[in-house]
């Protein structure tokens, strides 16, 4: 390890050295994950007769947290690469820019009062860190992902009396400097803050509101990031070097969410978001989502329940006046639209939007396992049209996942699916995910093993 990766572990072990004399506690904890995947079409259908990919790739975490009067720390370091990508006698000789060693998490918080004596928490929490709130789809640490996501931020928590108030901030620079703060925003190494966008924010901004209700939770989100302004020189016609610009373009996205139960054997979730404001490149914003399911409990085993989803999209607008495709910020994309990864990734599919329909349900024939088969049929807001200017289908296609998780210890968990896509020409249809001589059918499989074992020290 190099100076650079040494230091937050230095600084929180010489910290840690300070409070050996209070009463305290102090916390190792660690993941070996493997997945196993053969992917035939994952992520964008694959071009007829394309070899199906297998591999592994492996997450290797060690977290270290340390909380005494008033205080808390943590540090989470995690390593991930893909089995074989570095020689088995020579140290690191590949240079994949997603993978590899990296400091995860590393922050401290501090208590600004005595908790519990006026109110339940009011506390400060700096450094590097996840946001993780509701359901994660527009704020999360998207722990499918290996590498995971984190933040470098400063976050004010307010909890009492079931209220809970976030406010959240960061400023993103690219090294220390004597003079200008131009961000250049495109990821050159590990670009597990982002969101498939290509560049990160020069800075955001959140209030988080929630409350407690009888029959669940309610809460207000408003977010706010800042991307540097750029431009292209006249001679770069294909636009692929920025050039940075004094100032930032501000996008804001605000909007409620609602979880709760009726009846006792029926759970509802309810979401609407509005984004507004500027995107990075300048063009201004309107965009909305709207989100409900529902989940009803047959017995104590099972469950299913309907839902819908809706993002706007730039269709049925003229695209000169407001861009309308919805971005889902820095969510878990993979927990809402499909297994498979095709909508809002790493993969992109065309600024038209999409309508999720799907019926979820899960099976837990015992405690430790469960069960659960999920059906999606995606869709296009409005229709678009091919090159010829005739118009297809809405239909994108169906898609059907189904996953199992074994809970072998409080420690050791097996978890496997198997996903397929049925696709319809407009899916690889130039407007959308622009596939030539694609296959109709495409499917996923994983096998993933989870050893997280914890060990606390009083």
């Amino acid at each position: 390890m190099d100076k650079k990766t040494y230091s937050p572990i230095l600084a929180f072990l010489f910290c840690l050295c300070l409070t050996s004399q209070l009463q305290a506690q102090f916390t190792v904890s660690g993941q070996i994950r493997t997945r196993t995947e053969l992917r035939d079409g994952q992520g964008t259908p694959s071009v007829k007769d394309t070899v199906p990919a297998f591999f592994t790739s492996q997450r290797t975490r060690i977290n270290f947290g340390y909380s005494a009067y008033r205080f808390k720390l943590y540090a989470s370091l995690q390593d991930v690469r893909v089995w074989g990508q570095d020689a088995s006698s020579v140290n690191r000789i590949t240079t994949d820019a997603y993978d590899g060693f990296m400091v995860h998490e590393a922050w401290g918080e501090i208590s600004l009062v005595d908790t519990g004596k006026v109110i339940k928490n009011f506390a400060l929490k700096i450094g590097r860190q996840e946001l993780v709130y509701d359901d994660v789809r527009l704020l999360g640490n998207l722990d499918w992902l290996q590498q995971a996501r984190r933040h470098d931020a400063a976050l004010l928590k307010f909890d009492h009396n079931g209220w809970t108030a976030h406010l959240g901030v960061a400023y993103n620079q690219n090294a220390e400097r004597k003079s200008n703060h131009i961000y250049n925003g495109v990821p050159t190494g590990y670009p597990a803050s982002t969101n498939g966008m290509g560049a990160m924010y020069k800075s955001m901004q959140f209030l988080y509101v929630a409350r407690k209700l009888h029959f669940g939770n309610a809460s207000l989100l408003a977010f706010k990031d800042d991307f540097s302004k750029f431009h292209f020189a006249e001679t770069d016609l294909e636009r692929k070097t920025p050039i940075y610009d004094k100032g930032v373009w501000s996008r804001f996205t605000i909007g409620g969410h609602l979880v709760g139960t009726a009846a006792r054997k029926l759970a509802f979730t309810a979401s609407a978001f509005y984004q507004g404001g500027k995107y990075r490149e300048g063009t201004s914003l309107d965009e909305y989502l709207l989100s409900l399911s529902t989940m009803y409990s047959v017995g104590r085993k099972f469950s299913f329940g309907p839902g819908v989803d809706v993002t706007s999209g730039n269709n049925g607008a003229d695209p000169s006046k407001k861009f309308q495709r919805f971005d889902p910020l820095y969510g878990t994309p993979h927990k809402f639209w499909g297994y498979m990864d095709y909508f809002y990734v790493a993969d992109g599919f065309g600024p038209s939007g999409l309508v999720n329909y799907y019926l979820k349900s899960k099976y837990k024939p015992k405690d430790n396992l469960t069960l659960s088969l999920d059906v999606h049929q995606f869709a296009l807001p409005s229709a678009v049209t091919n090159e010829a200017g005739v118009a297809l289908d809405k239909s994108l296609g169906t898609e059907i996942d189904f996953v199992f998780s074994y809970a072998m210890t409080k420690v050791i968990n097996i978890e496997g699916g198997y996903s397929s896509m049925f696709s319809t020409s407009t899916l690889t249809s130039a407007k959308v995910k622009n596939v030539k001589n694609a296959d109709s059918f495409s499917s996923w499989a994983y096998l993933m093993i989870s050893i997280k074992p914890e060990f606390v020290f009083k």
